[in-house]
C-alpha cells in the first residue's frame, strides 16, 4: 500500500458515519439544554463581542475572538468549500449550514468550559482548552493526555491544508515556483511565531477583519453580476441537498457526510479548537466569551462559507465526482465537469471570480488566501502551543518548545510542496480525532457550563453585570476564578 492509500484507510475510519451522526445529534442536543442560546443570545453576542478589556494574563475578548476566527475563517472557507461540492454536490452546502448553526451550541459549551477552567502558565498568562477541562472537570488525566497528544499532531497536520493551498494559488496566479513561497512562508512564519500569543492574537485583530471584508465585498460584486441565477443556486442547493434534483439524487448519504466534514473542518464547532483562545480572555463571567465564540461559528460559514459556495454555483465553475468511484479525484468518475484538469480547491474559487472579472480573479483569489491561510497556521499553532504546555504542566523547556516550533515550521513546510490530496486527508483525520474525543467530553461535562448560562441569565435579569463565582454554583477546581 502505499501513503495515499493509507491515509484513506485511516480517513475511512475516523470519519465513519458514526461521527457524522455524533456532530449533529451533539449539536442538537445542547441546542435544545441552552434553548437555542446560538438564537436567544444573539443581541449579547454581537454587544459582548466589541468589548476590549484585556489584562497582563488575558487578551481582550474581541482579541480571542480573532484568534479563533483566524483558525476557523481559513482555507477551509475557499479550497473546503470548494472539496465539499466537488465531492459532495451542491447540496453539502445546505449540510454545511446545519452543522453550523447546530454547531453553534457546541462552540458555546467548550468555550464557557474552556473559560471556568482556564489555568496560568508560568508567564502568568491564561492558559485552557478541552485538555484542561478534562482533568480538571472530569478528573480524567490520561484522556486530557490523549487529547493534548492528538492536537499537537493535528494542529501540524492542518497547517499543512494552509501551507499548500497558499503555494496552491499562487502558483496559479502567478506562476511562483512552488518552493520559493514556501522558503517565504517558514521565513515569516517562525519570525511570529517567536513573539508568542500576544503577538500572534496583535496580527490577528488586525488582518482578519480586513481580509474578510474584502473577500466579501468581492464576493457580493461577483453575485450582483451573476443576480439573476442567485435563485436557480438557492434552488439547486435544496435540490441535491435531499437527492430531488435528477443528476445529484444518488449523492445525498455524500453531500450530508461531506457537508458535516467541511462544516466541522470550517467552522470547528464542537473540534475544540475554539476552546484554546477562548480560555485566553480576560472577561468576568465565562459565558461571556462562551456567546462570542458561538457567534463566530456564524460568521465562518453562514456569512464566508456561503459567499464562497455561491461564488462557485453562480458562475458553474465547479466538477463534481461519482461517490461510487474510490481513488483521488483524477481517478474518479465525473458527473459533472465544466473545469477539466483542474483540482478541486482553492482553483476553483480562481476561476469563478475570473469568469466575471477577468484579469482580476486568480490574482484577488491568491492574495485573498495568503492571509486566510497565514493566520490559520498561527492560530494552529497556538493550539498546538497551548497543549504541549499542558503536557509540560505550563512549564515547557525551552528547548521543548523551540523543538516544536522546528518541527510545526517542518510539517507545514512538507505539505506546501506535496499533493495537496494527501495534505487535506491528514488535516481530515486529525479533525475526526479531535471531534470523536472533545464532543465526548462535553457530553460528559455539560453541568457546569449549563450552571455558568443559568447563573449568567439570573445576573442579566437582575440587570447586573455577571461575575462568576464558581463554588455558589458547586464547580469545583476553577483556581484561577477561585484567586
Amino acid at each position: 500500500m502505499n501513503i495515499e492509500s493509507i491515509v484513506n484507510t485511516i480517513l475511512g475510519v475516523v470519519w465513519s458515519p458514526y461521527l457524522v451522526v455524533l456532530c449533529l445529534l451533539a449539536g442538537l442536543y445542547f441546542s435544545v439544554r441552552t434553548r437555542f442560546i446560538q438564537l436567544r443570545a444573539l443581541p449579547d453576542m454581537l454587544r459582548l463581542m466589541l468589548r476590549h478589556e484585556r489584562s497582563d494574563s488575558g487578551v481582550s475578548p474581541f482579541q480571542a475572538l480573532s484568534l479563533s476566527l483566524s483558525s476557523r475563517v481559513g482555507v477551509g472557507n475557499i479550497a473546503g468549500v470548494a472539496l465539499a461540492i466537488a465531492f459532495g454536490g451542491p447540496g453539502a452546502i445546505l449540510w454545511m449550514w446545519i452543522v453550523a448553526f447546530l454547531g453553534a451550541s457546541s462552540a458555546f459549551v467548550e468555550s464557557t468550559l474552556a473559560q471556568i477552567y482556564k489555568d496560568r502558565d508560568a508567564k502568568g498568562q491564561y492558559r485552557g482548552g478541552p485538555a484542561y477541562y478534562i482533568e480538571k472537570g472530569l478528573g480524567q488525566r490520561w484522556y486530557a493526555v490523549l487529547f493534548a497528544l492528538v492536537t499537537v499532531l493535528a494542529g501540524a497536520m492542518l497547517a499543512g491544508t494552509q501551507s499548500n493551498a497558499i503555494t496552491s494559488a499562487v502558483n496559479e496566479a502567478w506562476n511562483v515556483p512552488v518552493m520559493t513561497t514556501t522558503t517565504v512562508l517558514l521565513v515569516v512564519l517562525g519570525a511570529i511565531l517567536i513573539g508568542g500569543v500576544r503577538r500572534i492574537a496583535r496580527v490577528a485583530e488586525w488582518v482578519v477583519p480586513l481580509m474578510a471584508v474584502a473577500y466579501l465585498l468581492v464576493a457580493a460584486l461577483v453575485m450582483v453580476l451573476n443576480a439573476e441565477k442567485v435563485p436557480e443556486v438557492i434552488m439547486l442547493v435544496l435540490r441535491s441537498a435531499f437527492g430531488v434534483d435528477a443528476a445529484f439524487g444518488a449523492m445525498i448519504g455524500t453531500a450530508i457526510q461531506w457537508g458535516v466534514r467541511r462544516g466541522v473542518l470550517s467552522n470547528e464547532a464542537g473540534m475544540g479548537s475554539g476552546a484554546h483562545p477562548a480560555a485566553a480572555a480576560e472577561v468576568s463571567h465565562p459565558v461571556k466569551q462562551g456567546l462570542v465564540q458561538s457567534f463566530s461559528v456564524y460568521i465562518d460559514t453562514m456569512v464566508v462559507c456561503s459567499a464562497t459556495a455561491f461564488l462557485i454555483l453562480s458562475t458553474g465553475l465547479y466538477n463534481v465526482y461519482d461517490p461510487a468511484v474510490n481513488g483521488i479525484p483524477d481517478e474518479a468518475r465525473l458527473l459533472l465537469g465544466n473545469l477539466p484538469g483542474v483540482e478541486a480547491g482553492p482553483r476553483f474559487v480562481q476561476h469563478a471570480v475570473e469568469s466575471a472579472l477577468p484579469g482580476f480573479g486568480r490574482s484577488f483569489v491568491a492574495l485573498a488566501i495568503l492571509p486566510f491561510a497565514f493566520t490559520t497556521i498561527l492560530a494552529l499553532y497556538y493550539m498546538a502551543e497551548t497543549n504541549i504546555s499542558y503536557l509540560c504542566r505550563d512549564r515547557p523547556a525551552p528547548w521543548v518548545m523551540g523543538g516544536f516550533q522546528l518541527l510545526f515550521l517542518a510539517a507545514t513546510g512538507y505539505s506546501a510542496v506535496n499533493s495537496a490530496t494527501i495534505a487535506w486527508s491528514l488535516g481530515d483525520i486529525g479533525v475526526g480525532l479531535m471531534s470523536w474525543l472533545n464532543i465526548i467530553a462535553i457530553l460528559l461535562l455539560q453541568k457546569p457550563a449549563l450552571a455558568a448560562l443559568r447563573d449568567y441569565e439570573q445576573h442579566r435579569q437582575a440587570g447586573k453585570d455577571p461575575l462568576f463565582k464558581p463554588k455558589l454554583l458547586g464547580v469545583r477546581n476553577t483556581s484561577v476564578w477561585d484567586g
